[in-house]
């Protein structure tokens, strides 16, 4: 039997006369990939909007240090006595905000959402290779949602230690208030979200390689899900050691274990913990946390790749060299973890040993960004706010990366170390890259998730041009004050008569982030709205060539009505001429979808 076997077995029979579902079969356990996808997305948004209000709490704290705020006392309760946010709580909301952006939002609500929409479709599969697994995998990442905003309510308070939540503060229930119950909830909701993680990963490999329709070789896929694959990838081969130091640190907070603490005193008393070292968890931690970049980062690339291809009316410049980069960005993700860790003590020849790895990884990224900038070059641009975020992708991506190359080499990363460099950096290549491709995704496949229905063009546009300048007036000038020494993290920095002449710049970024975060409620209104009464639009409403488009608005489970179409060329068939070079292959159409065949004398491109 052949690889592509199973998807061509499941029958017109099957899923056409499928019997009526009822309310909890259709949305609590549904096995239908794009139900799955439509849940992520909505449990991924409701996560960002906690995210995205924590960060800005803490801004306005950041802005103007001890100032009372009517909003600190109605949201944080005890922890803004009379208004004034307590330096404890200031931490958690930089802890929670941090992991639930990076993990709940930017990891599961963007792979999770688009993985699972579109692996199926654009590969030709009826559904996911098992969509039992993928039902528990969603309703785990609900789970550890959960877990993760019940946090903020224990008495104690939530988790406190960064979202890297390094030993000793993490390992030691008694160390600050803020690390017992809260941190244990910390450590439950990734395990569970790790297991999630790992389950839905798993099923897009097993679906990649095994559910491929007739004639949809490795080389006809897209690049999305070439970027979805190989995410899943690097899923499964970090997450587990994300994982394995979690359980440590439960062991060394519950059991009086020692793997990461040693010779350890908290009031004037030794604790009996000896022989474990703190730089190890760090060791562990990276080890998931620099492939979780590229976790965040390529289902984004990928997603882009697409948009601009179809919005360009042009074939993807590179397409092989594209496929390559997404390779060797998997491979060199895994062996630069240790430029987190230059000023851990680490042996300076493995320093400049991580600081040849990080270097090296700038060519593949290159490679992306130069393709992204020759295929739009001299194309047809279609200019909706798809295409728009996808162009302020490769903006970030670049303007992001750039700065890396200076936290990349050792000997310059010591002096901005644990300054608002860092944070500017991070925010720029992977926090705003990747939204930019969750909201270019969102735009552009609306019309697959809900029914056929578009988002509002021009709320579209007031929300990528609000975004855009607004995420720079904030990351931009937190170069500056990092460069200038500003610590991160810092609940006050008042104290340092040194940074009183950075105060303004520090109210500039809030100003901006304030703003910034109002629009994304122009997005939401554009998100609810739409579902409910967006105007329906044509079958294919972006004019491309992949599978997806070729499925009804109505929602089946099975996708396809009938026979699953089989596929003769690749993805990118855009703007091609015919053999006398006076129209396009079809008449009139500058794009051929991949389950056209060839026409008579037409070779299919050498790309």
């Amino acid at each position: 039997m052949s690889a592509h076997a199973p998807a061509l077995d499941h029958g017109h029979d099957d899923h056409a006369h499928h019997h009526k579902q009822t309310f909890i079969n259709k949305y609590i356990f549904s096995t239908d990939h794009k139900m799955i996808s439509r849940q992520y997305l909505i449990t991924g948004l409701i996560m960002g909007i906690i995210g995205i209000a924590m960060s800005l709490l803490f801004r306005l704290q950041l802005a103007w240090p001890g100032e009372k705020f009517a909003i600190f006392e109605l949201l944080l309760g005890k922890w803004a006595p009379d208004g004034v946010m307590d330096p404890s709580i200031y931490l958690s909301l930089v802890t929670i905000h941090g992991t639930i952006m990076v993990f709940f939002v930017l990891t599961a609500g963007l792979s999770g959402t688009f993985s699972n929409l579109l692996i199926p479709l654009q590969i030709g599969a009826r559904d996911m290779a098992s969509g039992f697994l993928n039902m528990v995998s969603y309703w785990l990442f609900f789970l550890s949602s959960v877990i993760m905003v019940s946090s903020l309510f224990v008495e104690s308070g939530p988790a406190a230690a960064g979202w890297t939540i390094y030993p000793p503060l993490s390992a030691l229930p008694e160390s600050i208030p803020a690390s017992g119950m809260g941190m244990t909830l910390w450590l439950v909701s990734m395990a569970i979200f790790i297991a999630s993680s790992l389950l839905g990963s798993l099923n897009y490999i097993v679906t990649v390689i095994n559910l491929r329709t007739k004639g949809m070789s490795m080389t006809r896929l897209p690049l999305t899900i070439w970027a979805f694959f190989v995410t899943a990838i690097i899923g499964v081969v970090s997450f587990p050691v994300l994982l394995s130091a979690a359980l440590l640190l439960i062991m060394d907070r519950s059991f009086g274990t020692s793997f990461f603490l040693s010779d350890i005193y908290i009031g004037g008393e030794v604790l009996h913990n000896s022989g474990g070292s703190p730089v190890l968890f760090e060791h562990l931690f990276w080890f998931l946390g620099h492939p979780e970049v590229y976790i965040v980062l390529l289902p984004a690339l990928g997603i882009t790749s697409e948009i601009i291809a179809t919005n360009s009316r042009k074939p993807i410049f590179g397409y092989r060299a594209m496929v390559a980069s997404i390779l060797a960005i998997a491979f060199l993700s895994t062996i630069v973890w240790g430029h987190h860790m230059f000023i851990s003590g680490m042996n300076p020849f493995l320093g400049s040993v991580f600081t040849f790895t990080t270097l090296l990884i700038a060519i593949p990224s290159g490679v992306k960004a130069f393709n992204y900038i020759t295929t739009l070059w001299k194309g047809n641009l279609q200019m909706n706010p798809g295409m728009l975020f996808s162009i302020g992708l490769v903006s970030t991506f670049i303007t992001g990366g750039l700065t890396g190359i200076i936290l990349g080499d050792s000997t310059l990363d010591i002096n901005v170390h644990d300054t608002y460099f860092v944070v500017a950096h991070f925010h720029l290549v992977m926090g705003i890259s990747a939204l930019y491709g969750l909201f270019a995704g969102v735009y552009h496949w609306f019309p697959k998730m809900f029914e056929g229905k578009l988002m509002n063009k021009n709320l579209g546009y007031v929300h990528f041009w609000v975004t855009a300048i607004g995420s720079y007036a904030i990351f931009f000038p937190m170069h500056f004050i990092g460069m200038a020494g500003l610590p991160r993290r810092y609940y006050s920095n008042t104290a340092f008569p040194y940074f009183d002449d950075l105060a303004d710049v520090n109210m500039m970024i809030t100003v901006a982030a304030l703003i910034t975060g109002a629009v994304q409620l122009v997005f939401l209104y554009n998100f609810i709205h739409s579902i409910f009464y967006g105007k329906v639009g044509a079958k294919n409403p972006w004019r491309s060539n992949t599978l997806e488009w070729t499925t009804e608005h109505k929602h089946i489970h099975g996708n396809w009505e009938g026979a699953i179409p089989h596929v003769y060329r690749w993805s990118y068939d855009y703007s091609k001429l015919n053999e006398d070079e006076d129209d396009y292959v079809i008449a009139g159409q500058d794009y051929v979808p991949q389950n056209i065949p060839l026409q008579e004398n037409e070779e299919e491109m050498n790309h």
